[in-house]
């Protein structure tokens, strides 16, 4: 069984940063690839970046690319998303994902994934 659990979220203030991890159980890193997505209030979700287990390729969408990082810890089956200089709009729920395949480029941002982690709050105010 499959478990993806999420943590680091909380109240930060805007300029600030976050580690979110994500915590698989079930789930071999080095034989699928890891999504990181986040839906706002109101707001669709979106596909933020994604990590391949096997060798840590990485994409990450337009909108993130220079503050967020994203990063793998095989040894202990967990995924890293470091963001930066946070701002209020990236206030939203922070989800990891799960795919034993190897979606490339912006495929890995579709949320075509097989297993979910409940989710983390990211709140930015000051």
């Amino acid at each position: 069984q499959v478990q993806l659990v999420e943590s680091g979220g909380g109240l930060v203030q805007p300029g600030g940063s976050l580690r979110l991890s994500c915590a698989a159980s079930g789930f071999t890193l080095d034989y699928g690839t890891i999504g990181w997505f986040r839906q706002a209030p109101g707001k669709e979700r979106e596909g933020l970046s994604c990590i391949r287990g096997s060798d840590a390729w990485a994409y990450y969408a337009d909108s993130v690319k220079g503050r967020f990082t994203i990063s793998r810890d095989n040894a202990n089956n967990t995924v890293y998303l470091q963001i930066n200089s946070l701002k209020s709009e990236d206030t939203a729920v922070y989800y990891c994902a799960a795919i034993r395949r190897f979606p490339l480029f912006d495929r890995c941002l579709r949320g075509e994934y097989d297993y979910w982690g409940q989710g983390t709050q990211v709140t930015v105010s000051s």
